[in-house]
């Protein structure tokens, strides 16, 4: 096995695949991917409920999630030669209360700001976009250019294009350690004891980019959250749009086939005491994600739930990624805590890692993501 390549990705979910996508593209085919699972988009990129969204992100993270949803979305089934299941069919995120709708007016302001279509829309006219909704909404954020995807069928299609452009992937990997050579980031170690060297290594390996980052002297500030997803039984069609809350008790979409496919958040998420290698969902925070989507899709509440699943979120403190090098360790590109937003935005994230590869300027200013933003002030 040759053991040397122009750069190594850590991470096969989706930001590492469309990173070496968008890496061939640009004539750099001398990639590794190394991914510590037996499987490619095992971690969060296989467990999301699929939103492509503008809608309701920090504003740090809009100009790439504009770019994305304006730039590459519409046409990347074409692309990449599989049906990625992309609807463009508008985003409502509901409320029940008048402080509901002050949180959704303000997050539209901020995003309209930035040049961003989303609006406050009272309960009358969340009826006429979406008629079987509860009669309890008062209100919802409304932005018709958001929409949804299939993680999985997304993921796959960038890791197939790329292995066709000549990347590697190296699956059952889990790195260990990465290892300077004469003060740059060179050579990555995997726990059977191989050791690969590249040019530039970028570590896209979510909460365990943690891990992997301290064995160079550095720390992004993350913490972990198990996010948990069902799918339904098929169901009559009802909507293409993509669905949320102002709590944020859910979000979810009906899936191409039928099903409904939602992700959860019940508020007892942080008192899982699972390790990282557990996957298993649970049944208080599963039965809670039931009743709020009960709460607001009444028609569902006699729907079967085939399957639940969960997985771990890498949380960064302030709520978004770091994407960035390193000034301590030269040759090192960060791409992690992306805090379960990071589906949405993987085709412009990749296109815009590869561009740092190649010493392009990045398709908009992410600045606000350095790392540098967590050093101690004097």
């Amino acid at each position: 096995m040759k053991m040397t390549a122009d750069v190594i990705i850590i991470g096969g979910g989706i930001n590492g695949c469309a990173t070496a996508y968008y890496l061939a593209k640009k004539g750099v085919h001398d990639v590794i991917v190394l991914e510590a699972s037996d499987s490619i988009g095992h971690g969060g990129s296989s467990r999301n409920g699929g939103g492509v969204r503008q809608s309701g992100r920090d504003v740090r993270e809009l100009p790439y999630a504009m770019y994305a949803v304006q730039n590459m979305w519409p046409h990347l089934s074409e692309e990449l030669g599989v049906d990625v299941e992309y609807y463009q069919r508008g985003n409502l995120r509901l409320g029940k209360t008048e402080a509901h709708l002050q949180k959704l007016e303000k997050l539209a302001s901020g995003a309209r700001a930035l040049g961003l279509d989303m609006n406050v829309v009272d309960g009358k006219t969340v009826k006429e976009i979406c008629p079987h909704l509860s009669e309890d909404i008062i209100g919802a954020s409304w932005c018709p250019t958001d929409g949804h995807a299939n993680p999985m069928l997304t993921t796959l299609a960038y890791y197939k294009r790329a292995v066709e452009l000549g990347v590697r992937f190296i699956t059952g990997a889990p790195v260990t350690a990465i290892q300077k050579v004469r003060g740059k980031a060179r050579k990555v170690q995997v726990k059977s004891g191989e050791v690969f060297e590249a040019e530039t290594i970028i570590l896209a390996a979510g909460y365990e980019s943690r891990y992997i980052a301290r064995t160079v002297g550095i720390d992004v500030p993350m913490t972990t959250f198990f996010e948990e997803c069902l799918v339904t039984e098929m169901q009559p069609h009802m909507f293409d749009i993509m669905l949320g809350t102002a709590d944020a008790d859910f979000y979810g979409h009906q899936s191409k086939h039928g099903s409904f496919v939602f992700g959860s958040d019940s508020g007892l998420e942080e008192a899982t005491d699972m390790s990282l290698g557990e996957l298993k969902t649970n049944s208080l925070t599963a039965s809670a994600g039931c009743r709020a989507i009960m709460g607001y899709i009444p028609k569902l509440a006699d729907a079967k739930v085939v399957r639940t699943w969960g997985g771990w979120i890498d949380m960064c403190f302030d709520g978004v990624p770091v994407i960035d090098t390193v000034d301590e360790v030269p040759g090192l590109i960060l791409a992690c805590g992306f805090t379960g937003h990071g589906f949405g935005t993987a085709p412009a994230v990749g296109l815009m890692l590869a561009q740092m590869v190649v010493g392009e300027k990045t398709v908009v200013d992410i600045s606000a993501l350095s790392y540098d933003r967590f050093r101690s002030l004097k």
